[in-house]
């Protein structure tokens, strides 16, 4: 008996969950599950990729309730469930756990600074292409940080995020809890302007870069080893510290 024809093209009926549907199309939002037609040596990473949603916000991927990987390429017509990154999900593979290094684009300049003030490892220049941001993320291992949705597609990218808000603090609380970052928090022990991690320094070491009234009022300095930035405890660490407490707050209540 002759062997049955193999389907060429196939029908997926496609349900985001937990918040993926933000990448939708807004006639799409609210409107799920999708249907796609597509051949079936399509990957469904490809696949998922086209309704819009990047690789790197995707953890979890059920096909007929099985899971699969990026690479599965469905044969079938069929219905396929697509997850976010959880924390309190078991890891399924598709995403690293235990993320701790970063490297942003030009336009998350004021989330690079929340981050490293709470003592994040977070690469950043504002000058440099998405090529760069690319070759920085692979040769330092970094996850990738953008809300350019094309740049967190692109094959190269392994770990990444879109912050959803365009607001600073928001976008930095979404980061912790994204990367489940409360536990390696140390705030005030990263340069604001590089990315060193600061070192106790003497008085005496740093007295002929201070004004005359900082040379008098304040005896405790850190000093970047890298950009020789230092740092004391002036009248704008109130302002810093209540912004950090602002942060704190936000990560350990619930979640919008």
């Amino acid at each position: 008996m002759a062997e049955p024809l193999r389907q060429e093209r196939v029908s997926v009926l496609i349900w985001f969950h937990e918040g993926l549907d933000y990448f939708l199309k807004p006639d799409q939002q609210g409107h799920q599950p999708i249907r796609r037609i597509v051949d079936c040596r399509t990957s469904v990473k490809d696949l998922i990729e086209s309704c819009g949603i990047p690789h790197p916000e995707v953890d979890l991927i059920l096909v007929v309730k099985r899971r699969v990987d990026f690479t599965f390429r469905i044969e079938i017509d069929c219905i396929t469930d697509v997850y976010p990154f959880s924390a309190q999900r078991a890891s399924s593979g598709l995403q690293t756990r235990g993320v701790r290094s970063f490297v942003a684009d030009g336009h998350l300049g004021k989330l690079v600074r929340d981050l490293r003030l709470l003592g994040i490892d977070v690469e950043y220049r504002n000058d440099v292409d998405d090529r760069d941001l690319l070759t920085i993320m692979q040769r330092e291992k970094r996850a990738l940080l953008t809300r350019d949705r094309p740049l967190l597609m692109h094959r190269v990218v392994e770990d990444g995020f879109f912050p959803r808000s365009q607001k600073p603090i928001e976008q930095t609380v979404e980061t912790i809890r994204r990367f489940a970052l409360a536990e390696a928090l140390g705030p005030f022990t990263r340069c604001l302007r590089c990315n060193g991690v600061l070192n106790r320094t003497e008085k005496e070491a740093v007295i002929s870069e201070l004004e005359p009234l900082t040379r008098l009022y304040y005896d405790d300095f850190t000093k970047c080893p890298s950009c020789g930035q230092t740092y004391w405890r002036g009248s704008h660490i109130e302002k810093l510290e209540t912004r950090v407490a602002d942060i704190l707050a936000r990560v350990t209540g619930p979640e919008a």
